[in-house]
């Protein structure tokens, strides 16, 4: 039970670290916060601070999701692995979206969400890896590629008759995402929303 307890904090306190803000003021003088989406997420890093910027930053908060939930299912013994697994992993996401050091804001939880699906299910990771990037080429738009991912993340789980803390999981961190992901709903259906340049699409 201890051990289980100071997974799911470290999780959460891990979750909280904001590498776009660390990354961006400490190496580049810039708030992320106050250019481009004013999102801390691995997206507006990129638009903002360009390739390696927001490379340094996926990777950080694609950490924040892995770390903490890999160590869960070696550490925990396996009658609790996946109740204490998917706990560790809500709250990396949590410390992600609700960030305690940034007074209980945050970015969207794709990156670090991801992270955990890696530690949790890698095989249906790699399916939603695919639907991700397949969605994104297709449309252009990050905000549908993360969606899309969510959604089918969750498919996957039921379909495959995973454990059922990891179903929950699948389920409520696919609702996490939606609301995280409200503002770019709404600019969808106005057609505002901003499309990812990929380099064959520049003129």
């Amino acid at each position: 039970m201890a051990t289980a307890i100071i997974l799911i904090a470290a999780a959460y306190i891990l979750g909280s670290v904001p590498f776009a803000l660390v990354i961006g003021k400490g190496f580049y003088g810039i708030d992320v916060r106050k250019h481009g989406s004013g999102n801390i997420g691995t997206t507006n890093v990129f638009r903002v601070l360009g390739k390696f910027a927001g490379t340094l930053v996926f990777i950080g908060d694609f950490a924040k999701g892995f770390i903490p939930v890999f160590l869960a299912t070696r550490l925990i013994e396996a009658d609790d692995a996946a109740l204490v697994s998917v706990l560790t992993a809500g709250a990396a996401i949590a410390g992600h979206n609700w960030s305690i050091l940034l007074k209980g804001r945050g970015g969207k939880g794709v990156a670090t969400g991801g992270g955990a699906i890696v530690a949790l299910v890698p095989l249906i990771f790699l399916v939603v890896l695919a639907v991700f990037w397949v969605v994104l080429l297709a449309g252009r738009y990050v905000s549908v590629a993360s969606l899309s991912a969510a959604v089918t993340f969750s498919v996957a789980v039921i379909v495959t008759n995973q454990p059922r803390p990891y179903i929950v999981f699948a389920l409520a961190g696919a609702a996490v995402i939606f609301y995280a992901h409200r503002a770019n709903i709404k600019r969808l259906v106005r057609g505002e929303e901003n499309r990812v340049t990929f380099p064959w699409n520049r003129k």
